[in-house]
């Protein structure tokens, strides 16, 4: 019997070399989502094919290794392949039996269960992480201030560091600011606050924020010796929620603004630029403010786009005109989150002067009430002038005069073709704008437009242009 049971001993250790083994194991089976976790399989066997695997449990890989070792059971030799496999899970999971082909058989690995865990703050933790917004309720667009804080222990050792901010979903990112570090003689905190507003109404919870610390521990290598190891580990912090409440209606915009016209100058030239500016100045949401360009009769008005720069909003207008005219004045209506009242805020309308315009004037025409035949009282006596010679002579300068009328008018067409110069842009803009339905003017305005008021080169096409001055007999 005891013959026996060594028999059944050497061939258990005999068919776990000759067949192999396929071991998998995890190096810690508790984690907090988004911590860094190892899986590992050892495999047994000479000839070995080794799985191709992106992700666990719908997790991707980030990193993978591998080691050998040598083992010697009874005089033979076992060849020991670890594969290690790193990923950071988000859900708890089972990972189930992996197939190998190990000398030509194929293998199953054991499955391994996995718990995550929710984060949750220590507050002796060595590392801690905080979210406090300065307000949560607020409206639709209405800007508010997110403060982070990471404390750090004097104490606290770290390798490496990996800091994942928030995901800001349904919030708008209006500025971020520079991290600012204090130490107080027991922890480091360094805080950064970001101005953020609500794109929505109802509830936003805003993510934790994440910092992932790398510290040493001690451990074992391949070999069975100690070695120092890299550990990670992850701090989060809290989850603030926010209430989020529809803008008041009557307004689009809400927070507390100024407004503000900037001129340079209030007399110009005749087809000249009038380049004015709009400031709009504070707290609110100031990227829904539309374009001020309005609509002034007569008179040709260029915008450019708007610009922000944190709390202060400008956009640029030009107004080219040959007469006098008035600029409107520019509004805004918002709701003031001050006076909890719906407000609206104007600038005044501003007369500019065109020297040398004239005023348009009215057309009136004076008839002759004399009658044909010209009726003379001499003497008592009524007398009828009619005289056909006279009227003869009359008709025939007339048509001389005539002739020599559309003599003249032909002449003076042909200097008025040439009555302006084709090379000042801002004369032959103003001469093409009647027409700018025609598609072909439109393309020469585009380019004079870029060249005269962005500072652009472009080269007017002179053969389409002398067909389009024939073609709607401009001069």
């Amino acid at each position: 019997m005891k013959n026996l049971g060594k028999i059944v001993l050497f061939l258990l250790l005999f068919s776990v070399t000759l067949f192999g083994a396929v071991k998998a194991s995890l190096d810690t089976r508790v984690v907090y989502s988004g911590e860094m976790v190892t899986y590992k399989l050892s495999l047994s066997g000479e000839d070995i094919v080794k799985p191709a695997l992106t992700q666990i449990c719908g997790n991707d890989i980030v990193a993978t290794s591998s080691q050998t070792s040598i083992q010697s059971i009874n005089g033979s030799y076992e060849k020991t392949y670890t594969l290690s496999y790193q990923f950071m899970p988000q859900n708890s999971c089972t990972i189930e039996p992996l197939e190998v082909s190990i000398d030509g058989k194929t293998e199953k690995s054991n499955s391994v269960e996995l718990i995550v865990k929710e984060p949750s703050q220590d507050k002796d933790a060595p590392f801690m992480l905080s979210l406090k917004p300065s307000k949560t309720s607020l409206y639709v667009g209405e800007p508010f201030e997110l403060v982070l804080t990471l404390t750090q222990s004097l104490r606290a050792q770290a390798v490496d560091s990996k800091f994942v901010a928030p995901e800001f979903k349904g919030v708008w990112i209006k500025s971020e600011g520079k991290p600012t570090r204090v130490d107080n003689g027991e922890n480091i905190v360094t805080t950064v606050v970001y101005t953020l507003a609500p794109q929505r109404e109802g509830n936003l919870t805003i993510e934790a924020a994440q910092l992932r610390i790398a510290s040493r521990v001690s451990g074992t290598n391949s070999w069975g010796t100690f070695a120092p190891q890299v550990k990670w580990r992850s701090y989060y912090s809290n989850k603030p929620t926010l209430e989020v409440k529809s803008i008041p209606k009557g307004a689009s915009l809400i927070g507390d603004f100024s407004i503000k016209t900037k001129l340079d100058k209030k007399e110009i030239n005749p087809n000249e630029a009038l380049n004015l500016t709009i400031v709009v100045e504070g707290v609110g949401n100031l990227e829904d403010i539309k374009s001020f360009k309005p609509y002034v009769e007569n008179v040709n008005v260029f915008d450019e786009k708007i610009v922000i720069n944190v709390n202060k909003l400008t956009q640029k207008l030009a107004f080219v005109s040959d007469r006098d005219f008035t600029i409107p004045a520019f509004e805004l209506l918002f709701f003031n989150t001050k006076t909890q009242k719906v407000q609206k805020i104007t600038t005044e309308p501003i007369a500019i002067k065109v020297s040398g315009s004239t005023p348009k004037k009215e057309l009136n025409i004076e008839r002759d009430e004399t009658p044909k035949d010209e009726v003379v009282l001499e003497k008592g006596l009524i007398k009828t002038v009619v005289d056909k010679s006279m009227l003869g002579v009359a008709f025939f300068v007339g048509l001389l005069l005539g002739v020599a009328l559309m003599f003249a008018n032909s002449l003076r067409g042909k200097k008025r073709e040439k009555s302006f110069d084709i090379k000042d842009e801002k004369v032959l803009m103003m001469k093409l704008l009647p027409y700018k339905e025609d598609t072909d003017v439109q393309k020469i305005v585009d380019v004079l437009e870029k060249n005269l008021y962005s500072n652009a080169k472009e080269v007017v096409d002179k053969k389409l242009l002398k067909e389009l001055v024939k073609r709607h007999n401009i001069s």
